[in-house]
């Protein structure tokens, strides 16, 4: 057994595939998630689960139980929700963030040093006021409550590692997509479009489709995270010290997602076009150099088999919940 690990949020999306790889990798692995968007069924059966708010203070009594590493993936994720309700925005992404800090903090010296990994943005960090691609130093100006909540949490993080001498390292990913991504509530493009194609319904993209995004698959996601949770980390310094961009350093517009899903697909979905979305940026894509060289991570997976690995799985997922009609119920 290499260690005991936990991920907060790791019944979601990312979460899941990464206690898939800490599992694989011979970790004692832990979730704790409270369900509002992660599935229960998205968990191997090796890990333990704990359905808890990470701002709970039971949350914070788990943190502080021993673990090697915590991964902290648990987030309110949608931008537009942080946009019309910032203080819950806040309360989830700073305050759960605060409540883990304490709690490792309040430990240190019991037990083994923890490494809290931190998922932040690599999107809605920088902002539209530099121009893309965007370096682990560029300036901060987020469009968002989201982006400003990720951003202070980071300072936060930064804090208790100068101050309180924290182990920490920082993800901050691009748009990422694949498998297990939800189409409902906050989701990525990629899967509501993958929905979209499947229900024979148009594409609507928002504002003019010319927005650009990195898009990242998340076995890439997966991989990046796994070695800043387990590799050297270079010296504690600023805010972008141990800060890494996990991304492709491609820029690709919304309608290229699109057309590409098309052609994926077999199918001909239209596209509609509707006014564009309040706090929406428009020019994001990364540099990614750094976490190839400090943790010798490199993105494989490339848009034209990443987009068709989702859609895959996506049909494949539509057909399995599909009922197959009796012979009665067949039409003659």
């Amino acid at each position: 057994m290499k260690g005991r690990a936990l991920i907060t949020g790791g019944a979601g999306f990312i979460g899941s595939h990464l206690a898939d790889r800490f599992v694989a990798e011979g970790w004692s692995t832990e979730v704790l998630d409270d369900l509002s968007s992660g599935k229960r069924e998205n968990l191997p059966p090796a890990v333990r689960f704990h359905q808890l708010d990470v701002r709970s203070p039971d949350a914070a009594r788990l943190a502080s139980s021993g673990f090697d590493v915590v991964v902290h993936l648990a987030a309110q994720m949608d931008v537009r929700r942080s946009v019309a309700d910032p203080r819950f925005d806040a309360d989830v992404n700073i305050g759960g963030m605060l409540n883990l800090c304490e709690a490792i903090r309040s430990a240190m010296g019991k037990g083994p040093i923890t490494r809290l990994v931190f998922s932040s943005t690599g999107g809605a960090l920088y902002g539209d006021t530099s121009r893309p691609p965007h370096a682990e130093t560029t300036g901060k100006d987020p469009d968002s409550p989201y982006g400003v909540a990720k951003l202070a949490a980071e300072q936060y993080l930064g804090y208790y590692s100068r101050i309180h001498g924290l182990e920490t390292a920082t993800v901050r990913f691009a748009n990422v997509y694949g498998p297990r991504q939800d189409p409902h509530g906050e989701a990525g493009v990629v899967a509501i479009f993958c929905q979209r194609i499947l229900a024979n319904r148009p594409l609507t993209v928002f504002g003019d489709g010319m927005q650009t995004r990195d898009y990242v698959h998340v076995r890439d996601v997966v991989d990046a995270t796994y070695l800043a949770a387990t590799h050297a980390m270079p010296p504690v310094g600023g805010l972008d010290a141990r800060a890494f961009n996990v991304g492709t350093g491609v820029a690709t517009s919304v309608v290229e997602v699109a057309e590409t899903l098309r052609r994926a697909s077999g199918r001909e979905a239209p596209i509609e076009f509707a006014p564009k979305r309040p706090g929406e940026q428009q020019a994001s894509f990364l540099v990614v150099n750094k976490a190839t060289t400090l943790l010798g991570w490199r993105p494989r997976v490339g848009l034209e088999a990443g987009l068709a690995d989702t859609f895959a799985w996506f049909a494949a997922r539509e057909s399995q919940s599909t009922p197959s009609l009796t012979a009665s119920q067949r039409p003659s």
